[in-house]
């Protein structure tokens, strides 16, 4: 090839790669992959205090920096979701799937937790002071020591769905 019609080939190359890599192209996932996000909603920023979201299937939505105070997540289906620097004080998430949800710096104060599966959720920086977690599965969580040792202080119970005793999910 002379150079005459690499370079014009070689740039739109370039151009995509660049593209790809800042976005500007859209996301490079397998369609499979890509159909998982489809049916999500984007609750980023927004005030959701007092909804009700019981039963719904909310995986991979995004409720950061979100404000739920006294909303009903009982018995929806969140796992993969993002709560990141969210406000839920008083929510109702019993029964609740949580598994891998970026809960990091979320105020969880006063939560019902019961039943809840939280298996592999990233929590730091939270906050779980009066929450009530009974049943509730934190296998493999992250969470800050403090919040470990207060969770642990009222854990009991096994969780109905996974069948994990809460205290040594906790590892109390």
């Amino acid at each position: 090839m002379d150079r005459r019609h690499t370079a014009p080939w070689l740039l739109g190359l370039l151009a995509s790669l660049l593209l790809a890599v800042v976005g500007l192209a859209g996301p490079v996932v397998p369609a499979a992959a890509a159909a998982d996000f489809q049916d999500t909603v984007d609750y980023t920023l927004t005030n959701q205090s007092g909804k009700d979201f019981s039963g719904q299937q909310l995986a991979n939505s995004s409720f950061a920096g979100a404000v739920g105070k006294g909303a009903n997540f009982s018995g929806a289906n969140l796992h993969g979701a993002i709560l990141t620097q969210g406000a839920f004080p008083e929510a109702n998430f019993s029964g609740a799937d949580l598994s891998d949800a970026l809960m990091d710096r979320t105020d969880m104060s006063h939560t019902d937790l019961r039943g809840a599966v939280l298996v592999g959720v990233i929590a730091s920086g939270g906050s779980f002071s009066g929450a009530q977690i009974e049943n509730a599965d934190f296998s493999d969580a992250l969470l800050d020591r403090v919040d470990q040792r207060l969770l642990c202080a009222v854990a009991r119970g096994t969780n109905p769905t996974t069948g994990v005793d809460t205290r040594a999910s906790l590892g109390c």
